[in-house]
C-alpha cells in the first residue's frame, strides 16, 4: 500500500490520531498537515487539537488568539492557500485553567462545591502542579471533544515524548491519587474520627510550619475534590479505554538523526507495551533516497577525477579561470560523497526501526520553514498525500 493511500486511509478509518515524538521534529506541523489533508480529501468535520504549551499551531494555521474554544478555518482561507475543502477544518489549543474550571463544574455534586473550589486561594497553584494536571486535563479535553460525536476525526499534537508518556499515564495516576493514603491524610483533619486522630501529629507539625489558614485551605480544597471521586475515576477509566480503542491510532513523528530516532524507538516500544495501535512512523527532514544510491557516489568520484579536465573545458568555452573552477568541482564532489554517507546512515537507521510500525513515511527537508497554510499544503504533498 502506498504512503499516500495509507496516511489517507488512517484519516478515513480512525476517529483519533495522536501525533507523538521528540521535541523539534515537526509534530505540530505534521498534525496540522494531516488534518488539512483529511478536510480537503473527504467530506466531514476535522479538528486539530494541540496540547503542546508552545503556540506553534496558531502560527502554522495563520490564526491569532487560538485557545480552548474550537475555531473553524473558513473555506476562503483554505482556498487562498491553494486547496479546495471537501470537509470542514477546525482547530483548538488546550487552555488549562478554563478546562479545569469546566471539569470542576462538571463533576462537583452541587454549586456550593463549585464555588468553594474555584474561590480557594490554592486552586490555581495546586491545579498547576497537581498530579501532572496539564497531562490529565489534556486527556479530559480530548475525551470531552470526542464524546460530543461532532468530529469525524480529531488529530492531536502532543508534548515531546517523555511528557507524552505522562499524558498517556495521567488517567491511571489520577485514579491512583484518589485512592492514595496521601489524600486520606490531607482530608483527615476535617473528617475527624480515628484517622483524624492518627493524623493529628502530622497536622500539628504542618500547622506550625505552614500556618493554620494555609493548612485549612489545603484541607478544604482536597476535601471538596474528594467529593468528586466517582466522576473523576469514571472519566479517567473512560479516557484509558479511548486510548486503546480501535478507533484510535498513534503516529510517531521523528527525524532520521540518532537522538530523535532513539526517542522514537523508545516511544514505539512503550506504545507496544501498552497495547496501543501504531498507525505509522513519519520521518521528517530526510535526505533524498537518491543520495544513498551507489550511482550517486560513483558520479561524485568521476567528477573529482575529471575536475581538472572539466575546468579546462569550461575555461575554453566560458572564459572562466580554470583553477577556481577545478576547486569548486572538487568541493562539490566531496560534498556529494559526504551526503551519500549521511544518506546511507539515515537509510540504515530507518530500516532498523521500520519493523516497529506498519508504515514508514519519509518526508524530505523543505526549502523553507512552515509558517502558514501554504506550507502545510506543501508538507501534505511531501507526505505523499496530494491536497
Amino acid at each position: 500500500m502506498t504512503a499516500e493511500h495509507s496516511i489517507r486511509r488512517l484519516a478515513e478509518t480512525r476517529e483519533i490520531l495522536l501525533c507523538c515524538g521528540p521535541g523539534g521534529v515537526g509534530k505540530t506541523t505534521t498534525a496540522a498537515s494531516i488534518a488539512l489533508l483529511a478536510a480537503t480529501s473527504a467530506p466531514g468535520k476535522v479538528l486539530v487539537l494541540t496540547i503542546d504549551p508552545a503556540r506553534r499551531l496558531a502560527d502554522a494555521l495563520g490564526l491569532k488568539g487560538i485557545g480552548n474554544d474550537v475555531v473553524r478555518i473558513d473555506d476562503a482561507t483554505l482556498k487562498a492557500a491553494g486547496v479546495v475543502p471537501r470537509g470542514e477544518l477546525y482547530c483548538a489549543m488546550l487552555d488549562m485553567k478554563q478546562s479545569w474550571d469546566d471539569l470542576i463544574r462538571m463533576h462537583a455534586p452541587d454549586e456550593r462545591t463549585v464555588e468553594r473550589i474555584l474561590s480557594n486561594p490554592l486552586y490555581q497553584n495546586l491545579t498547576g502542579r497537581f498530579v501532572q494536571s496539564h497531562d490529565y486535563i489534556a486527556m479530559e479535553r480530548l475525551h470531552e471533544l470526542h464524546s460530543t460525536g461532532e468530529w469525524d476525526l480529531i488529530v492531536v499534537d502532543t508534548p515531546p515524548t517523555r511528557n507524552a508518556l505522562d499524558f498517556l499515564d495521567a488517567p491511571k495516576r489520577m485514579e491512583e491519587f484518589f485512592s492514595s493514603r496521601l489524600l486520606r491524610w490531607l482530608i483527615a483533619p476535617a473528617k475527624g474520627g480515628l484517622l483524624g486522630f492518627a493524623a493529628r501529629p502530622f497536622t500539628q507539625i504542618a500547622d506550625r510550619i505552614l500556618g493554620t489558614q494555609f493548612l485549612a485551605d489545603i484541607t478544604e480544597f482536597f476535601l471538596s475534590l474528594h467529593s468528586m471521586y466517582g466522576g473523576f475515576i469514571e472519566r479517567a477509566r473512560a479516557v484509558s479505554r479511548l486510548l486503546s480503542d480501535e478507533r484510535t491510532s498513534f503516529l510517531v513523528i521523528a527525524t532520521p538523526e540518532p537522538s530523535p530516532l532513539r526517542e522514537a524507538e523508545f516511544f514505539l516500544r512503550e506504545l507496544d507495551r501498552r497495547h496501543y495501535e501504531v498507525g505509522a512512523l513519519v520521518l521528517n527532514r530526510a535526505l533524498p533516497a537518491s543520495l544513498a544510491d551507489p550511482e550517486t557516489e560513483l558520479a561524485a568520484n568521476e567528477l573529482a577525477s575529471d575536475a581538472a579536465a572539466l575546468a579546462a573545458v569550461a575555461a575554453d568555452d566560458l572564459g572562466v579561470e580554470p583553477g577556481a573552477t577545478e576547486r569548486v568541482l572538487r568541493v562539490a564532489a566531496a560534498s556529494a560523497r559526504e551526503w551519500a554517507v549521511v544518506a546511507r546512515r539515515e537509510a540504515a537507521a530507518r530500516d532498523r526501526v521500520a519493523h516497529a510500525a506498519p508504515l514508514v513515511v519519509t518526508v524530505p527537508s523543505l526549502d523553507e520553514e512552515i509558517g502558514d497554510l501554504s506550507g502545510l499544503v506543501l508538507l501534505g504533498r511531501a507526505l505523499g498525500a496530494p491536497t
